[in-house]
């Protein structure tokens, strides 16, 4: 199983791990740890490679928070925040994702040879679909979202949600092939959290091995959603207050049992924990 790129083949015969650079002053997770508003991205240049260093195979860099009710950031200031850490990372040698839905970012970053658009609104937006079309070969991640960052949680998804985030993700994907898009350069992400309700999203977990019917591999994000602070917390008080640190070994749990249901790709913070995981449930799996 390959997942074709703009400068990279990723085979995903093994599980491979996403690390999260986020250059935003606000994300719920790490906001703004590797962002300045000076436009020096020295400590986002060095958490890059602090990621590679503790074994991510791939980046992906944000410039815009999709945390619930988090504003939108004008392009001008997106692209002030992405384009300097994009071109250094191409420089590091792997694949290269940006996490952005607006058209104008998605070919800028692609000019400067970044890999693959990560897209939280799944080309729905006036011509980002182009963009990626008119691409040779950048591979695509089309993620589910109910709504909007700004009210997705406010009515989330109601009913049993994997049938309709499959019926959306094969849609989209079938659009895209359409417009030209190899089928090899599409990844499918279920959008943990995105307008879905606690039970809902570890029902995604559950029946995960369902969405692979698309015929697409599978992206799961589960690094430090509040979800996974709603089922170790004791009250609504402590899931509000918890610290990310009290996040990270519940994360490492849903991206080792996503892997196990079959998701190719990890998007997580903690790589070198969740690498160090992984091999634990690589190792299992060659000897049993």
């Amino acid at each position: 199983m390959i997942w074709q790129t703009s400068r990279f083949q990723i085979d995903l015969n093994q599980p491979r791990v996403m690390g999260i650079v986020n250059v935003t002053p606000d994300s719920f997770s790490d906001g703004g740890k590797f962002f300045s508003v000076n436009g020096q991205q020295q400590a986002a240049f060095e958490h890059c490679e602090q990621l590679l260093k503790d074994g991510a195979d791939m980046l992906d860099i944000g410039g815009e928070s999709s945390r619930p009710g988090a504003p939108p950031v004008p392009l001008a200031e997106e692209l002030a925040r992405v384009l300097p850490v994009v071109r250094h990372a191409v420089t590091l040698g792997v694949p290269v994702s940006v996490d952005t839905y607006k058209p104008e970012v998605m070919e800028a970053v692609l000019d400067l040879g970044a890999d693959i658009i990560n897209d939280i609104w799944a080309l729905r937006q006036p011509g980002a679909a182009a963009v990626v079309a008119a691409h040779p070969a950048c591979g695509v991640c089309l993620m589910h979202m109910h709504r909007e960052p700004q009210t997705m949680q406010a009515e989330p998804m109601a009913g049993d949600v994997l049938p309709q985030v499959l019926s959306f993700l094969a849609q989209m994907a079938k659009e895209l092939q359409a417009l030209g898009v190899a089928a090899n350069r599409i990844v499918l992400d279920p959008g943990i959290g995105f307008g879905k309700t606690v039970a809902q999203n570890f029902s995604l977990l559950a029946r995960q091995r369902e969405l692979l019917s698309a015929g697409y591999p599978l992206l799961a994000g589960w690094s430090r959603k509040s979800s996974l602070a709603a089922v170790t917390s004791t009250s609504l008080a402590s899931v509000a207050q918890l610290d990310i640190v009290d996040r990270m070994v519940p994360s490492i749990a849903a991206a080792v049992l996503a892997v196990d249901r079959g998701a190719r790709i990890v998007r997580v913070h903690d790589v070198r924990e969740t690498v160090q995981a992984l091999k634990v449930w690589s190792a299992a799996r060659v000897t049993s």
